[in-house]
């Protein structure tokens, strides 16, 4: 090999990753999970992310949600890490369609990979009074359901309450997510994506914070 295709060939692209193997079936079988998620505020569903192996940071179940979720009418929105990457664009623009807005207040669903540093939750699309479901809804990644903090949860699809723990989260995001419910009708809607399953606050569920 020549020094001339040598450079050629590390500047290469990587080749695209792959999309669900059975389309239908596997994204009907995520988009079961996450109506069931949302159905039952703070329940852990398992997701099947079947062969897909998405580029970093984009996680498998997170890859999951985005191609059963997104379409070319669904605005997404994307946070830096994964915004700086022209793999995870590329994959998300290619499997799904979706256009990749650059402000949160202008996105259908919004994918957070750093949930630490994300940006505060009034940040997003809450809706109007006369079309509320126009909110957005915002996907966290990397979510560990073991964490110390916890809250609990009433309201729809919750008999008496249930105690709930994600993270990692900023240290005011339960302050934020208190408020949004509030608006209800208005307010975004969460899903947060662990390794294998996932869990969802609908904005109708009532949020209690307790001490960490």
């Amino acid at each position: 090999m020549t020094a001339k295709q040598d450079t050629q060939s590390l500047g290469a692209k990587a080749p695209l990753a792959a999309g669900f193997r059975d389309p239908v079936h596997d994204a009907q079988a995520c988009f079961r999970a996450v109506m069931n998620a949302m159905a039952r505020p703070g329940s852990r569903q398992p997701v099947g992310a079947p062969d897909l192996t998405p580029p970093a940071p984009l996680t498998p179940v997170a890859a999951a949600l985005a191609l059963t979720l997104l379409d070319y009418d669904t605005p997404l929105w994307l946070d830096k890490p994964l915004m700086a990457s022209g793999a995870v664009k590329a994959f998300l623009r290619f499997h799904t369609g979706a256009p990749i807005v650059s402000e949160p207040v202008e996105a259908a669903f919004a994918l957070v990979s750093s949930p630490g540093q994300m940006v505060p939750l009034a940040g997003f699309n809450q809706g109007s009074a006369e079309y509320p479901d126009s909110s957005a809804t915002v996907i966290l990644l990397g979510q560990d359901f073991q964490a110390a903090q916890t809250v609990t949860l009433s309201g729809p699809g919750i008999e008496n309450s249930t105690v709930f723990s994600t993270g990692p989260l900023p240290p005011v995001f339960w302050e934020q997510a208190v408020a949004n419910s509030r608006q209800f009708p208005r307010g975004i809607d969460l899903i947060f994506a662990g390794s294998s399953d996932i869990a969802a606050l609908p904005r109708s569920t009532r949020i209690l914070p307790t001490e960490a």
